[in-house]
């Protein structure tokens, strides 16, 4: 069975119609030439992009003012026209399938199984707090959300696991490396995810900046070169100032990295690479339970690469760790003998 067949995106009808999206597993991941999932994407900035990982407004270009007028709506309210077939669409449009066909084959789709999946996305990417709250299922059993709470987090998981490109997450280990700064930039709630790599980077002696307000992007980015590494964290549409740090980072000359959740995420634009991660959740919020999952991936394959330089720095902060004034003073050896 093929990445897609087995990939399930979960449409729930929600209050007042509206049709709220869950992915449960990468339903929009994308195969390289050799069949691998596609999570990680090297691109040059003139290289073009697949129709699935354009804005709306750049698929638009391609087609004839008539055309535009007849898929705006689609593009501009996806949840509610994606459950539907391509003769219900063409309905809904009130235009016939072959027309409305036509017009998806000129943005660039090579069907209409791959428009749907792009309106999916795009859905994702434009879901509030409100939709997330209005696809739970109307239950007074509280013990039912808790429990797909947690098999919705366990679907993440199971999509990275089987979407990790190993070998890719490897080579950013060794750029990090390599760098002679490593900026971090990440804002709103993704900032707790830029001060865990911060911290678990500085343990290992890598020289990396946590960016979390708009100030410090700001500063940080002014005095990048072409030995400096940044990775952004972003998710959904796309926070303001992490998306115009790595804009300007790119600019300097920086090896940009992208942590998203979508291949139509700002970052996926900017970034030299990007790395897909889910954050859908049943809470009104995101979910980082696949994302930490991913940078401690990251961290392992910073520590395995350098094992001996790994096992040096941990030797020396092995007494601090033991005995050092931040711990608490309790007494966990045995009591001696009066």
């Amino acid at each position: 069975m093929s990445q897609m067949s087995q990939s399930v995106t979960n449409v729930a009808p929600g209050e007042k119609g509206a049709i709220i999206l869950v992915r449960n597993t990468l339903s929009m991941t994308r195969r390289s030439g050799s069949g691998s999932p596609d999570t990680s994407v090297s691109k040059s900035p003139g290289e073009a992009r697949a129709a699935s990982s354009r804005l709306p407004s750049e698929l638009m270009r391609a087609l004839s003012p008539k055309r535009r007028e007849l898929i705006r709506p689609v593009l501009d309210r996806p949840r509610d026209y994606v459950l539907l077939s391509v003769r219900k669409l063409a309905e809904r449009l009130e235009s016939d399938a072959m027309t409305v066909l036509r017009a998806i084959r000129g943005m660039g789709f090579r069907g209409y199984a791959d428009f749907r999946r792009y309106l999916h996305e795009l859905a994702l990417v434009q879901a509030t707090q409100l939709d997330s709250m209005q696809g739970l299922a109307a239950v007074s059993d509280v013990a039912s959300h808790l429990h797909e709470s947690l098999a919705h987090d366990s679907s993440n998981l199971m999509a990275l696991r089987h979407s990790s490109d190993y070998a890719r997450i490897e080579e950013l280990a060794a750029r990090l490396y390599g760098a002679r700064r490593i900026v971090l930039l990440g804002g709103d709630l993704a900032s707790v995810l830029v001060s865990f790599l911060q911290y678990n980077l500085a343990v290992i002696d890598l020289p990396a900046i946590a960016c979390t307000r708009p100030g410090e992007v700001v500063h940080a980015v002014r005095g990048l070169q072409k030995s400096d590494l940044v990775m952004a964290m972003t998710f959904r549409r796309g926070l303001r100032q992490t998306v115009d740090g790595l804009r300007q980072a790119r600019a300097r000359g920086a090896y940009c990295v992208g942590i998203t959740d979508t291949h139509l995420s700002p970052l996926a634009r900017f970034a030299h690479e990007y790395f897909v991660t889910s954050v859908e959740s049943t809470l009104y919020g995101v979910s980082y339970v696949s994302p930490m999952a991913w940078l401690n991936m990251l961290l392992v394959a910073c520590a395995a690469s350098r094992r001996t330089r790994t096992m040096k720095l941990l030797k020396a902060a092995d007494a601090e760790q033991r005995s050092g004034f931040r711990w608490y003073p309790e007494r966990w050896e045995s009591a001696e003998k009066s």
